[in-house]
């Protein structure tokens, strides 16, 4: 799913209004994709085995902006956006949308403070409070990474249906937020959240979470807790009601400059399964005096049978907790069930470009967990980058995927387990 073009874009909105007293802004985002898939993969009980071509898009557009509310740098701060999505041609490799999708709904609809100065023992806004219907990450997505999951009408007569543009995930807010953050940039910091989900494909879950991190030169270590406090029962299939985890997560480069270190590991425990794990693993180091400076990575990473991935995704890069663009969007494992070993390389030959491969393999760890018995495989990234300007980025990738088994033999791809031979090219503008 999209997330490492948006991280290269600048945020900058265009100010219609500015003054020391506040500004207004006006928000624009717009994201167009065309997809080719060789191979299908039976996630939709009515999808019949051959390629597949579609086209998504999301504009995202409307106002945001600022006023100095008292003395010492306070500020109240909101933001008001609608979202229109589609799906175009066949529907997607999956089937998760069949190309009829166009949904117009509000996205961001929200209001904050900040309190500049006031606490000084916090630091600079120290205490940040918002609600409303806003986009919410925690540390790198590996719990969560906004109500991301975007399913058309191929499910449940419609009812699943989001707005189409699957792959794409402009719609990412959670409906119905509160949110204090306690704390600066560094030192010790916490965020208390209460999250509703008003997606059916996530059951239209009610989490309340808490985090406790301690942020410095060196890295970021940070506790999690999240529970799933409420469901809607029509649609939670996996029994997602009362679901608690706890995670703990590290990441930074020790004072080198060059090395990159991350990795979590989260307990959750589930009514219909009882004690489920999941975790990761990975270092990368930059060649920063080799011309192009080479970036290589690797990470090993783990989930149980019956570990249930909330509201995971992608947010620092490409690849981040979708891992493979076939095998996590389309064929699975859908990092549940799963060990996962990644390698990365990305060269940046200029400023502005960066081109990149990822490589995947994927064990399934039980062949009767899950409605696919073995979900084994292989995958090749190979993608670029490119920042045509401030606002306009472009992104094209190919990727060959290879499972060890078809739909007849455990696995999930239609026809055949030969190599499916899939690309993408998706532009963004951002203002």
């Amino acid at each position: 799913m999209l997330a490492a073009l948006q991280t290269s874009l600048k945020a900058e909105a265009y100010e219609l209004y500015s003054s020391e007293k506040g500004a207004v802004n006006a928000d624009f985002e717009l994201a167009l994709g065309a997809f080719h898939s060789r191979k299908s993969y039976a996630q939709s009980s009515d999808l019949k085995a051959g390629s597949k071509d579609w086209q998504e898009s999301y504009a995202k557009y409307g106002f945001s902006g600022w006023l100095a509310a008292g003395d010492a740098e306070q500020r109240t701060y909101g933001a008001l956006n609608w979202l229109s999505s589609a799906t175009y041609g066949q529907g997607d490799a999956a089937g998760w949308t069949d190309g009829s999708e166009r949904t117009t709904k509000i996205e961001d609809a929200y209001l904050g403070w900040k309190s500049g100065n006031a606490f000084s023992l916090l630091g600079k806004d120290g205490l940040d409070i918002s609600v409303g219907r806003q986009n919410i990450v925690v540390g790198d997505g590996f719990l969560i990474a906004g109500d991301a999951l975007n399913l058309g009408k191929s499910f449940g007569d419609g009812e699943f249906n989001r707005g189409g543009a699957y792959y794409l995930t402009g719609r990412k807010a959670f409906d119905e937020t509160a949110v204090v953050k306690i704390g600066g940039a560094e030192g010790l910091r916490s965020d208390l959240m209460w999250l509703k989900s008003d997606n059916p494909a996530q059951g239209k879950a009610e989490i309340v979470a808490g985090t406790l991190e301690n942020v410095t030169d060196l890295g970021t270590i940070g506790l999690t807790y999240l529970k799933v406090v409420d469901t809607d029962e029509a649609f939670d299939f996996i029994d997602r009601k009362d679901t608690r985890t706890v995670s703990v997560r590290a990441q930074g480069n020790l004072g080198h400059p060059s090395l990159f270190l991350s990795g979590e590991y989260a307990r959750q425990h589930r009514n219909s399964t009882g004690d489920e794990s999941a975790w990761y693993t990975e270092a990368g180091w930059t060649f920063s005096d080799i011309a192009w400076r080479p970036y290589v990575s690797y990470r090993f990473s783990r989930f149980s049978e019956g570990y249930d991935t909330l509201f995971y995704g992608n947010f620092r890069a490409l690849g981040t907790w979708f891992q493979g663009e076939v095998a996590s969007n389309y064929s699975g494992p859908f990092s549940t069930n799963t060990r996962i070993q990644q390698v990365g390389l990305t060269l940046t030959p200029m400023d502005k470009l960066t081109l990149g491969a990822l490589a995947y393999r994927f064990d399934t760890l039980s062949s009767t967990a899950g409605a696919f018995s073995n979900l084994d495989g292989k995958e090749l990234d190979v993608y670029a980058m490119w920042q045509i300007t401030d606002h306009i980025s472009a992104m094209p990738l190919v990727g060959f995927y290879k499972p060890d088994k078809d739909v007849d033999n455990g696995g999930s791809q239609l026809g055949d387990n030969q190599t499916n031979v899939y690309s993408q090219f998706i532009l963004q503008v951002k203002f």
